[in-house]
């Protein structure tokens, strides 16, 4: 077999072992060179072959077509496998690891879609990856750099190849919050890392936060529509969505600053859509427009950019703008500011996918940097003109729909000129099926249950219409398209409800004049035609519906005689439609992938319409039920030990020890008395079933009440089986779409599970926690200091320390401390660590003075030039959360900002908090209130379960003159507690 090598992979100290070895393995001889397989692994199928005594090789099989391939990837020295990066952390024990044969291995080798027929370097992101010669001649290429690709060009792929070679800090943005998010794990998939660079990947809006969080929500084209609509008959004239595009492209989005009234009537003609006798009147509804967003609580990006530009700092190494289609030029200026040296960014498109409204063109972008005009004019632009996505006839009539548009309008610019060619994609089709209700009916009995088809309508107003043929939940307007990509695609009435428009497109276009191999610059013939800026949305749009699917089109329309389908090279005929039902598994992932993606609609709809999940027949605990209880049981005293033992379930599962002291003491609930026993085993008792190595019921119980649904303690199933320490289970939930971000209601997601339990319990650290960790860590932590947000990617330092104080915060109130202050010193820190696995904590990091100093340059008063201000000193050793942080929470459609102590519910910590281990210098509810005070969450409240005996220490040492029980001062009565609790020692 063909031998390729991982371009970081380092054999200088093992040559000769290492080309001996990788002989054998070329000639198939797998016996000669030792070869095992690791078993047991979630992130993909790996062998080792033995170098020598010491050193080990690791290393996958690909195939490509009928060649199989060895990929060597890493030399593990000392067959110490904990460091290897691309396991990690996964137990591999050398003495049971099974041989392979060559031949059952070449079974299991994993596709490729493209590999170079002569180059044997392979890049790695989340698969392996072969460059083509264009790709790699703009590998190698410095900076700056301007990389033009369609959809399917690998053009991300390429860029983060490129990002990795960047020193200092680094910055990935593009529009979509997803995409950034799917950048970053492909970038640090593998257990990729570089010592001497800090990468931020940030969506535009998070950048603009970065600066400073603009106050409000980001208005959307709902919104604006919603408004627009209200205002309807004062500015008939105007089409709301060429409204929407002129204001975000043209009156806010230069970089000169807003467009006066004077400055847009003195506008050219090519660079408005209106004519200049109707700017007056838009100018009108843009005051409006400005007016709503105040009064609404709303912010335009393209205005914050315009208001933030005084505040960006150069503070970027070097800047990858992804999608730069789709950001405008004030956008961009804005992020050009923040760069540390001129020249030192890749940029990266294709304007044939605008679909959000901005005016762009690559002249435009070039003349933000090259002031000179000349010097812009010949600044080259690198063209991918591969496709690896799309089928052949996808492509081909993709294809076809450019040559119309440069046809008929020109060019936008010369940059935008150029054709896609498929490689290695199926052939597919794109057939043309006539709007009949017949033929509606038999596509929807065959899509409506499999994931594998999407349907695409023009515009969020045709959504309705289609709705009434397709029960499919996968419906989507063509803004809402952007970034996904289906098997197969349904277009639904793009021409026939567009008619005009389209046929406006293709006037005077005919089919010789499409018979061209490329496409050449030509201006447009007439430069007062505004066709391009009113038209390019709908060509632009079927070009992006069309290139969404790897291998069918299906495309339903009234009109079947339109010359566009001609022109196209589409006629009807028999069309064959295989669609595969898809399993409740599928479903609950594309659920989740869609909520990720921000389709939030779609995701409600899967769970509405297919899941159908019931809610489940038991009690949550969750802070509702938990309050309800100890009403019931310390304030009303109701009779029984129902509820009494609810409350026990609870403290024992959530490590509650004050609660079951007052339950064995106020409530008289005799069990309680056990409960240092008791915890560890019953407080597994409501999910004793996550333990277990078969969990099929668990599964069933998911497609039942849906894969968030809660158990009696408020856990997730992800949850439970976080705190089990059941990594199948959990790699199981993860790959039907368990969420890794839902939380409780002390804020604890599931990786806070596994790190109590790891925190506490050795075994469970020196185990499963390794393998949990990979699975549950999120890629990153967003907090608002009060000013700008700072992401805390996942391996930063402070990444990992703030998960553990997270995990510790409630302990500091609810256990007894060094000292009763609700702070952390290194030493609880260290103690908490002393067990985890190295991809976990490296060694480097768990040591005092490296702590010390990450808690140091951190605090909010520390002057320190990449000061986070994560961190209060609440005095000398001694640290807290920085009570004006707030994280990031999803509610519905919208992200809002919670203060840190709320998402931490110190609140309902303090119904649980201890009250005895107080010396001259603290005592805990002093300390809570402090913390809500700093915090702006109004005074601490005396606990329900304490009410009673807080009135009879008061009572016993007498109530001064004109208190009564409820105006005194709850400080003051928990003093006089502590005063009589001493008497009583004494």
């Amino acid at each position: 077999m063909k031998i390729l090598e991982y371009n970081g992979l380092d054999t200088s100290r093992v040559k000769a072992a290492y080309r001996k070895v990788a002989e054998a393995i070329a000639r198939d001889d797998f016996r000669a060179a030792q070869v095992k397989k690791l078993t047991n692994l979630s992130h993909g199928k790996f062998y080792r072959a033995r170098l020598d005594d010491a050193d080990r090789l690791l290393f996958s099989l690909v195939r490509h077509g009928d060649e199989v391939c060895a990929l060597m990837l890493e030399v593990i020295a000392n067959h110490d496998y904990d460091k290897s990066r691309f396991l990690r952390g996964a137990p591999i024990d050398e003495s049971r690891i099974p041989d392979i044969g060559a031949e059952e291995a070449i079974r299991e080798a994993q596709p490729v879609r493209y590999l170079h027929p002569q180059r044997t370097a392979i890049h790695l992101l989340d698969k392996p990856i072969s460059f083509d010669d264009t790709q790699e001649a703009i590998y190698r290429q410095p900076p700056p750099l301007i990389v033009v690709g369609s959809a399917g060009s690998g053009k991300t792929a390429l860029t983060l190849e490129k990002l990795k070679h960047s020193e200092g800090e680094v910055l990935y943005v593009t529009h979509s919050s997803y995409l950034a998010q799917s950048a970053r794990d492909l970038y640090y998939a593998n257990g990729f890392e570089h010592a001497g660079q800090e990468a931020v990947f940030l969506s535009y809006r998070e950048f603009v936060e970065s600066i400073r969080v603009p106050p409000g929500r980001e208005a959307t084209w709902r919104d604006f529509s919603g408004w627009f609509g209200r205002l309807r008959q004062t500015f008939k004239e105007f089409d709301g969505h060429q409204v929407f595009e002129e204001i975000r492209g043209v009156l806010a989005a230069g970089s000169d600053g807003v467009l006066t009234r004077a400055g847009y009537l003195a506008l050219g003609v090519r660079q408005s859509i209106f004519p200049a006798d109707l700017r007056d009147r838009l100018y009108d509804a843009f005051e409006k427009y400005r007016a709503w967003l105040a009064e609404a609580k709303l912010y335009d990006l393209n205005l914050v950019a315009q208001d933030w530009q005084s505040l960006a700092a150069p503070r970027y190494d070097f800047v990858v703008i992804d999608e730069v289609q789709d950001i405008t030029t004030v956008q961009l200026a804005l992020v050009f500011k923040t760069l540390k040296r001129p020249g030192h960014f890749l940029l990266c498109g294709d304007s044939n996918q605008i679909v959000h409204p901005n005016f762009f063109s690559w002249s435009q972008v070039k003349s933000l940097f090259w002031k000179d005009p000349k010097l812009a004019e010949r600044q080259e632009l690198r063209v991918l003109t591969a496709n690896f996505r799309n089928g052949l006839e996808t492509t081909r009539v993709a294809n076809q729909l450019l040559k119309i548009k440069q046809r008929r309008f020109g060019s936008i610019d010369r940059e935008s000129n150029f054709l896609v060619q498929a490689v290695g994609g199926e052939a597919g089709q794109v057939a043309l099926m006539p709007d009949k209700d017949t033929a509606k009916r038999e596509l929807d009995r065959k899509i409506r249950q499999s994931t594998q088809f999407a349907v695409l309508v023009m515009r969020d107003e045709d959504k309705a219409e289609a709705r009434r043929h397709f029960a499919t939940p996968l419906l989507f307007s063509i803004h809402e398209a952007k970034g996904l990509e289906y098997e197969n695609i349904v277009l639904y009435r793009f021409i026939s409800d567009h008619r005009a428009e389209f046929s406006e497109i293709v006037e005077g276009v005919v089919s010789a004049d499409l018979l061209v191999e490329t496409l050449d610059y030509r201006r447009a013939r007439d430069k007062s035609d505004k066709s391009l800026e009113i038209y390019k949305f709908f060509v632009n749009a079927l070009y992006v519906a069309l290139t969404r699917a790897i291998k069918n089109v299906y495309v339903i329309e009234s009109d079947m005689t339109h010359p566009l389908f001609g022109l196209l090279g589409m006629t009807p005929g028999q069309v064959t439609v295989e669609a595969r039902q898809s399993t409740l598994e599928d479903w609950q992932k594309e659920a989740r992938k869609l909520e990720l993606q921000g389709k939030q609609e779609q995701a409600e709809a899967i769970r509405s319409t297919i899941l159908k999940q019931s809610p489940v027949p038991w009690p949550v605990c969750n802070e509702t039920k938990v309050v309800e209880l100890l009403v019931k049981v310390f304030r009303e005293q109701a009779p029984g030990n129902k509820m009494k033992q609810q409350l026990y379930e609870y403290a024992s599962c959530h490590d509650e020890p004050q609660l079951a002291a007052w339950l064995a003491g106020e409530a008289k609930f005799d069990q309680a008395s056990n409960f240092p026993q008791q915890r560890a085993t019953f407080g597994r008792k409501t999910y004793v079933p996550y333990f277990a190595n078969h969990f099929k019921d668990i599964l069933k119980q998911c497609d039942l009440y849906g894969i968030e649904h809660r158990l009696a303690m408020n856990q997730t199933p992800l949850m439970a089986a976080a705190a089990a320490g059941n990594v199948p289970l959990v790699e199981a939930l993860i790959e039907r779409g368990a969420n890794r971000d839902a939380v409780d209601h002390y804020g604890y997601n599931a990786l806070h599970w596994a790190l109590r339990e790891a925190f506490r319990e050795p075994k469970f650290a020196r185990g499963p926690l390794a393998g949990l960790y990979e699975q549950l860590a999120p890629a990153s932590i967003d907090v608002n200091t009060g000013e700008r947000l700072v992401r805390l990617d996942r391996h930063l330092s402070e990444y990992f320390l703030f998960q553990t104080l997270w995990v510790l915060f409630k302990s500091r109130f609810t256990h007894a401390q060094r000292r009763a202050n609700g702070a952390f010193d290194t030493q609880a820190i260290i103690e908490a660590w002393q067990h985890l696995p190295v991809n976990v904590v490296r060694p480097e990091r768990n040591k005092r003075q490296y702590l010390s100093s990450v808690l140091a340059r951190n605090e909010i008063e520390r002057d320190y030039a990449y000061n986070r201000a994560l961190f209060k000193r609440v005095c000398q050793g001694w640290y807290q959360f920085n009570p004006g942080l707030a994280v990031r929470r999803r509610q519905g459609d919208h992200e809002h900002w919670l203060p840190i102590y709320a998402a931490l519910n110190l609140p309902l910590i303090n119904e649980f908090s201890r009250t005895d281990n107080w010396d001259w210098r603290d005592s805990i509810p002093e300390a809570i209130d402090s913390y809500l005070a700093w915090a702006g969450l109004g005074r601490r409240s005396t606990p329900i379960a304490a009410e009673r005996s807080v009135a009879r220490a008061a009572a016993a040492v007498h109530e001064p003159a004109g208190w009564t029980g409820a105006a005194a001062n709850r400080l003051e009565i928990e003093r006089l507690q502590r005063q009589y609790d001493e008497r009583k020692k004494r």
